[in-house]
């Protein structure tokens, strides 16, 4: 980490504990297995995914400020897509969010870029705020439908 300004090495420990809480706090008794918070907050209708949505965007953001390459960017998007649209699946999405750990692979991610910066491949800001933008829409998106389907579930029983 010593090719690192002081606040990017803040900003990487800040994000190994979010990605920590979110994919790998809790552990499983008896087993080395661990889950985070992510699909414990999914159980939420509509603000749960929204929080750990945002916090996976938090993530990817972070790693756009410490200008990591689009394509590594491209690749944390598509982690927190993946995590978002199979979140909204009742019972199943809470199930993959336990295996599929987006926040702890997108630091990894971050980790390698790191260790290794490749000076060929710069950041793209203007694609990377793109992605940030899409990712926060999509979380938005994704609340209001499964708010909408609450409700309308609701009205339809009562």
């Amino acid at each position: 980490m010593s090719n690192l300004p002081t606040h990017s090495s803040a900003s990487l420990k800040r994000l190994r504990q979010i990605s920590h809480l979110l994919d790998n706090a809790i552990p499983v008794p008896g087993t080395k297995y661990r889950f985070g918070l992510d699909p414990i907050l999914g159980l939420l209708p509509g603000g749960g995914d929204m929080a750990g949505g945002l916090m996976s965007v938090y993530i990817v953001f972070e790693a756009m400020r410490m200008g990591v390459p689009s394509e590594t960017i491209g690749r944390m998007g598509f982690n927190v897509v993946l995590d978002l649209l199979t979140g909204t699946v009742p019972v199943v999405g809470d199930l993959f969010d336990v295996a599929w750990k987006a926040n702890s692979l997108n630091v990894a991610l971050l980790e390698k870029h790191v260790a290794a910066p490749e000076p060929s491949k710069a950041s793209n800001k203007i694609f990377a705020a793109v992605v940030i933008v899409a990712l926060i829409s999509l979380v938005i998106g994704m609340a209001a439908l499964s708010l909408w389907l609450v409700t309308s579930l609701w009205n339809l029983i009562f």
